[in-house]
């Protein structure tokens, strides 16, 4: 089993008609990460704190209907989580939030997680918002320390860190130690300001830089580097594209035998996979029969 802990959130999309109207979409890179893998076959579950409103309710449906386990969601009556994507005309999108007294920042953490449990993939805004950011931090550890194969996506919104060298310093210093696969966008190693070589040096065994439609590399602390290219798509937006790399590559990683990672298979999959949700509006991954 793989899974995924972090935050379920409503995405107000903008729609061409009405003008300036917003269409409510589930979101929040984890709850992506775990429809995406749900729809890819994995067994799956997410581990989060949602709301008991009725926009919680729906994220819960949208991963129960892709067949998410969701035994280890905690619920609570506070509001759910509002992000307010901006597009450009790239179909990129940055990102404003509503966050304040929210049901997924008032995450604890969970007792010991299932023995079949293989990896766990966190990010976002769990990384960040306090008190949960703490308990995330602290699964994180504790998985890790029992073999876990853990994946981290920083998922940079820096609208919601108000102390970027105190967050830049947690990320090194008490997140990667205990990360085996860390998956980043170009974006989010420009704001980090950081180098592969000094992440792949504090823990990882392998570091994803997703390079929009450059494709996707991969460094590996032995000192190799594999590429994919990007799939050529009409984009709509690139709503959950990298959630969606992450479920892709954790659905590789856990499937494939014991040895040497085939990393140009894999990355050539999660390119696949990341370019098919970039044609649709919102974060819609794709199902396994479309790959």
């Amino acid at each position: 089993m793989i899974v995924v802990g972090g935050e379920a959130l409503i995405d107000l999309v903008p729609v061409a008609l009405p003008p300036g109207a917003l269409l409510p979409r589930p979101g929040g890179g984890p709850y992506n990460t775990a429809l995406a893998l749900g729809r890819l076959g994995a067994e799956v579950a997410f581990c989060s704190r949602v709301s008991s409103d009725g926009f919680g309710e729906s994220l819960l449906a949208g991963l129960r209907a892709a067949g998410v386990d969701l035994s280890l969601v905690q619920r609570g009556p506070e509001p759910t989580t509002l992000a307010v994507p901006s597009l450009a005309p790239d179909g990129s999108a940055s990102y404003g939030f509503y966050v304040e007294g929210t049901a997924d920042r008032l995450f604890t953490l969970p007792p010991a997680l299932p023995e079949g449990v293989r990896a766990l993939a966190l990010g976002t805004c769990s990384l960040v918002l306090e008190p949960g950011a703490s308990a995330y931090e602290a699964l994180l550890r504790r998985e890790s320390r029992r073999g876990v194969l853990t994946l981290l996506d920083p998922n940079i919104r820096p609208a919601l860190i108000p102390d970027p060298a105190a967050y830049r310093a947690r990320f090194l210093e008490r997140l990667l130690p205990h990360t085996s696969v860390l998956k980043l966008s170009e974006e989010d190693a420009a704001w980090l300001g950081g180098r592969v070589e000094d992440w792949l040096a504090a823990g990882p065994s392998a570091v994803v830089l997703t390079r929009g439609a450059a494709g996707l590399t991969v460094r590996t602390r032995e000192g190799g580097e594999y590429s994919a290219a990007a799939r050529p798509v009409a984009v709509v937006d690139t709503i959950g594209a990298g959630d969606t790399v992450n479920a892709a590559l954790l659905h590789r990683l856990t499937a494939a035998p014991s040895g040497p990672v085939d990393w140009p298979e894999v990355l050539a999959h999660a390119a696949h996979a990341a370019a098919l949700t970039c044609t649709r509006a919102g974060a819609e991954p794709p199902y396994a029969a479309e790959l």
